[in-house]
């Protein structure tokens, strides 16, 4: 099986291969700290746009922006969960504060988004129009938190 968690330069000499294939493109991002159904269903969603799936998970810093103790677990691991999970192709860890810059670097033909976005809150968009792409607001109503699970086990 080839790698799925890959570097920057990896992953655009991986996904220009899949283009080269004649295989569409559809990218999903976010922290996916204590991965959970919402997630599961999101990425689901997300692999039905297109062939391929690309996601990129926030790294340490960034997700650190969710509250004190967070992220919970490491952003290597949260890519290797991510990576298990059937429909992803490929994960790459990103360090910027949004996704655009990989957006204009990999031009995915749909980029998903999950339900607490509608096509024109995605902070994104105007990168994805720039090059030509389409926005889906995938997965099912956000009512699963990373937040309320910790909340729970809290207690």
């Amino acid at each position: 099986m080839v790698e799925k968690i890959l570097p920057r330069d990896r992953l655009l000499e991986a996904v220009a291969a899949d283009r080269r294939a004649g295989r569409t493109i559809a990218f999903a991002n976010g922290i996916f700290d204590l991965l959970h159904v919402g997630h599961v269903r999101y990425l689901r969603a997300a692999a039905a746009e297109a062939d391929c799936l690309v996601v990129a998970v926030n790294d340490d810093v960034t997700a650190g922006g969710k509250g004190p103790g967070r992220p919970i677990l490491t952003a290597a691991v949260r890519a290797e969960l991510v990576a298990a999970l059937r429909g992803v192709n490929y994960v790459t860890i990103f360090a910027e504060p949004t996704v655009t810059e990989l957006l204009m670097l990999l031009k995915p033909d749909v980029h998903c988004k999950g339900t607490d976005y509608t096509a024109e809150t995605v902070p994104e968009r105007e990168a994805v129009r720039a090059y030509g792409g389409r926005i889906a607001i995938v997965g099912d109503p956000k009512d699963h938190s990373t937040r309320d699970l910790l909340r729970r086990i809290r207690g």
